[in-house]
């Protein structure tokens, strides 16, 4: 693969202001859709759409546990990956923290809410 090819795409990748938080927040940990979400204050529409771009370009890999999708950033492909990845959360450090801490208080179940909470239906939309 042509690395300047290559190297575009990672940049046109990063280029959007939530991508980049997504992937300075998967740095740490993986997390599911429903605390992406919580932790950047954005929809489960447009944290789904910005994931999926992220995979698109390589930079995601996802693990199914019962109802919810984990997402993690990929092992880098090159040194190039490795030290932008490392560099960008150690610039964005004060804002990660906010972020992984608005991350933490949303955990996820794959319990199913008790029955007449009216959240169920809700909690399960969430896992798309």
């Amino acid at each position: 693969m042509d690395q300047v090819w290559q190297y575009t795409n990672l940049f046109k990748a990063l280029s959007d202001e939530t991508r980049l938080r997504i992937v300075v927040l998967l740095y740490k940990r993986e997390l599911c859709v429903c605390q992406i979400e919580a932790a950047l204050g954005i929809s489960q529409t447009k944290a789904s759409r910005h994931l999926a771009l992220l995979r698109h370009a390589g930079l995601l890999k996802t693990r199914r546990d019962g109802l919810w999708i984990y997402y993690a950033l990929e092992e880098p492909r090159n040194t190039v990956e490795e030290n932008l990845f490392k560099n960008l959360s150690e610039a964005l450090c004060i804002e990660l923290s906010s972020m992984v801490d608005l991350a933490n208080e949303k955990p996820c179940t794959t319990q199913p809410l008790a029955a007449g909470s009216g959240s169920t239906v809700s909690s399960r939309s969430r896992m798309r």
